[in-house]
């Protein structure tokens, strides 16, 4: 009953917190008088009456929540706050969308996912193309650890919220002593980025508006942009160059971008592991897609170098921004670059996908069995950066690419029976799950042209990925609802 009692209490806190944010779209809707301010005021006014509800009969409950609890918070949270953050798109005239569309948006946007349902993006109100980002900008670092920021001087603990959000195999290290300074520190380094952002567009011949936009979409890595050709309506390689550089930012652990900046030297950067990994991963991969774009003639070497390097930042980040439609490119281009989504960003970043310290560690264990296999009584440790790796991280994430494995197999099936075919079924899957966005084939352009249930199936990948199957997982295991 008490663990009951502080869930409900939480995400009815939470959820009042999230309704506040309603109100800036009021605001962009005033000033650029869309005449969509109205489907704002209602959403906040039915967010904010259905926190007050659950919140007010447990206001005086002062349990700390355990760390079961906290992942209850955390899966309910997000996806009361996807049903919420769904009523604008409905109750706006424009676009007006059904229940399944604007719960697809939402979620897609909240995971930062950027994969849309949308079409006509340049002629939608103001307030809803800043709404959209302003989703990704929250979802980015996690609007759970901003509110572990707040808790405390409500009543509430936020160590649990914060492992049970934070992404990446290695929870529990914590910036700070305290879990509330971590949470703060996470998020002034998230915003001075998100502002450096909006000024390097701005500099580079954005509009204003387009500037803050595309910086929520940028540091968030979500992808979403106030334009349907995205990036690539700007025709600008300067503009091309500010995205890749906070692209591959964002993508970059936070706790690295905080001990940097509290240090003040780059020295952490060049000395990490997954950094070097990552960074490697993104330059090989951009020598291919820049060869095989030349060699095939699909570009003459200038603009294969530009749009081939936009690309594989962008998906490789899981930002999912285009210049070019990279579904129609030649030969493995395109599966190659799905693949490398897989990969894509560091533990502890706004990215998707499995995370690069996860591959780090299976191949070195991959090695370290094939050496087993000559040296069958040798004692060796998988190490990285000179540390000892404990068996019990490699057992969690030999699980995780387990779980991952699992559920891609169960979920492409489950695609494939509503009638995709197999590379839209699997590029979908993959850019969903690993919060990327566009994919191949029948969603190249949007996922509008799905059916209803394959949108489920989609949205239910996004939230997995998002909260690093685990989180979502544990909920389902009998041993979780055990006393």
């Amino acid at each position: 009953m008490i663990g009951r009692t502080a869930t409900l209490r939480v995400t009815g806190l939470l959820l009042m917190i999230f309704s506040i944010t309603m109100l800036v779209p009021v605001l962009v809707s005033w000033i650029y008088s869309d005449g969509a301010a109205d489907a704002f005021l209602y959403a906040f006014g039915l967010t904010v009456i259905t926190g007050l509800v659950m919140w007010l009969p447990v206001r005086n409950h002062r349990a700390e929540l355990r760390l079961r609890d906290g992942f209850i918070v955390v899966v309910a949270f997000w996806v009361v706050l996807s049903v919420f953050g769904a009523l604008p798109f409905m109750l706006a005239e424009t676009p007006h969308m059904t229940f399944t569309d604007s719960l697809f948006e939402s979620l897609s946007g909240l995971t930062t996912t950027g994969a849309t349902v949308i079409t006509g993006i340049d002629s939608l109100p103001y307030s809803i193309l800043y709404y959209r980002q302003q989703l990704q900008w929250l979802g980015g670092m996690g609007i759970i650890v901003l509110a572990v920021a707040v808790l405390p001087m409500l009543g509430v603990g936020g160590m649990q919220l914060y492992r049970a959000e934070t992404p990446g195999p290695m929870k529990d290290t914590k910036l700070t002593p305290r879990i509330t300074e971590t949470a703060k520190a996470l998020w002034y380094i998230y915003l001075g980025l998100t502002i450096a952002c909006t000024i390097a567009y701005w500099l580079a011949g954005m509009s204003g508006f387009d500037s803050l936009a595309h910086s929520f979409s940028t540091i968030s890595t979500g992808g979403f942009s106030t334009h349907d050709l995205s990036i690539g309506y700007f025709n600008s390689e300067l503009i091309e160059t500010v995205a890749v550089f906070f692209m591959l930012l964002a993508a970059i652990n936070f706790a690295l971008h905080f001990v940097a900046w509290r240090n003040f030297s780059l020295h952490p950067y060049f000395t990490d592991p997954e950094v070097k990994a990552y960074l490697s991963v993104m330059g090989l991969t951009s020598v291919i897609v820049i060869a095989y774009l030349y060699w095939s003639d699909t570009f003459v070497l200038p603009d294969a170098i530009h749009h081939g390097i936009f690309q594989v930042v962008s998906v490789g980040t899981t930002a999912g921004f285009t210049t070019a439609n990279y579904s129609k490119w030649p030969g493995i281009l395109p599966v190659l670059l799905i693949f490398i989504s897989f990969i894509s960003a560091c533990g502890g970043s706004t990215g998707g996908g499995m995370k690069v310290i996860r591959f780090l560690l299976l191949l070195k264990q991959g090695m370290r069995e094939l050496a087993r296999l000559v040296h069958p009584n040798a004692q060796m440790h998988v190490k990285i950066g000179g540390k000892v790796i404990s068996n019990r991280v490699i057992d969690s994430v030999w699980g995780f690419f387990a779980a991952y494995v699992a559920s891609f197999s169960i979920m492409m099936l489950a695609l494939m029976a509503t009638g995709l075919d197999q590379i839209t079924a699997f590029s979908a899957l993959a850019a969903c799950m690993n919060n990327l966005g566009p994919g191949l084939g029948d969603v190249g352009a949007n996922y509008q042209s799905i059916t209803d249930f394959a949108k489920w199936v989609l949205g239910f990948s996004m939230l997995l990925g998002r909260l690093e199957i685990f989180t979502l997982l544990v909920l389902f295991t009998p041993t979780f609802w055990r006393r």
